[in-house]
């Protein structure tokens, strides 16, 4: 498998052979010819039918298919979608996970909830795990020893800054050691600092936050956090963020914040939307102006309940 990997155009050429197969095997399709060249697997059009094999990221592949699929001319949102989870030559029908059930904060973490807006930090709460926050990039978060059972406060951004913190400082951050962090980070992603490492990461949590504080940007009176319909796996990888709130006419908001071209961002929002709201409730997927591609407004149209693409012009 690793020559594979490391040759990408025989790995393409595989995937290709790969679907081809499933489709003649399972579908009854005798002409189908997989094209190569999707960056994340191979897919094919058969009379008035698209197939699409995601072989990398599979939980965020949903967007790459429809991408490939809308500019063959073969599929909408309103066209019925068939997920299948591939065994070797086997599928097996794809049956959507309900959304998390809603985890509170252990009470042994809420012990550092004011060291963490003592430091200046925002205090941010996803899937029951307590961080804080610096326009939009973590610092600290709250965790249990898996071996000894000890609950502390780890200052990093990222599980290996965090270790590293603790290796020096010790267990529990001062409020000295924790604020100093927080200007650190705060003048390095304020609007205007100069390109640097902490500004490069979390932009779309940047963005969220940077419109959290003038939601008129977006057409909303209160905007605030929400958390997103999965966990977050890391820090580093970009992964839309969402808001919730309300518009200036009084109604309902779920907004979904992403940089940078995301072929699943629009999946990503309806499953924020669906977690959060009701199916009919506003959604606008926030992006910097140049990140509006006609994709992702396509996509965003195509829904059953549509979503508004709002790109920004930020300075």
């Amino acid at each position: 498998m690793a020559a594979l990997t490391e040759d990408p155009e025989r790995r393409a050429r595989l995937l290709g052979l790969t679907l081809q197969a499933l489709v003649r095997d399972h579908f009854s399709v005798e002409s189908f010819v997989a094209a190569t060249g999707l960056a994340k697997g191979a897919a094919g059009v058969a009379d008035d039918q698209a197939f699409v094999l995601v072989d990398e990221q599979p939980g965020r592949g949903l967007g790459v298919a429809l991408a490939w699929a809308g500019r063959h001319g073969a599929a909408q949102f309103a066209l019925p979608i068939s997920v299948w989870h591939r065994d070797d030559r086997n599928l097996l029908s794809g049956v959507a996970e309900p959304h998390p059930a809603p985890r509170a904060v252990p009470d042994a973490h809420e012990q550092f909830r004011a060291l963490i807006v003592e430091s200046g930090a925002e205090v941010r709460i996803e899937h029951g795990v307590l961080a804080g926050e610096v326009r939009g990039l973590e610092v600290c978060r709250a965790v249990t020893d898996e071996h000894t059972g000890v609950h502390r406060l780890e200052v990093g951004v990222g599980a290996h800054d965090r270790e590293a913190f603790g290796m020096i400082h010790g267990d529990t951050p001062t409020i000295d050691s924790l604020t100093r962090i927080v200007r650190i980070v705060d003048a390095h992603r304020s609007p205007g600092a100069d390109p640097h490492p902490l500004n490069r990461l979390a932009t779309e949590r940047a963005l969220r936050d940077r419109v959290i504080r003038e939601p008129e940007l977006v057409g909303a009176t209160t905007l605030a956090v929400a958390p997103p319909p999965v966990p977050r796996e890391n820090l580093k990888d970009p992964v839309p963020c969402v808001a919730t709130g309300h518009l200036t006419d009084g109604r309902p908001v779920v907004a979904v914040f992403s940089v940078g071209i995301d072929l699943d961002v629009v999946p990503f929002a309806a499953d924020a939307r669906a977690a959060l709201a009701q199916p009919d409730t506003e959604l606008l997927i926030v992006v910097p102006e140049r990140d509006a591609s006609p994709v992702t407004i396509k996509n965003a149209a195509a829904l059953r309940h549509p979503a508004r693409v709002l790109g920004l012009r930020l300075p």
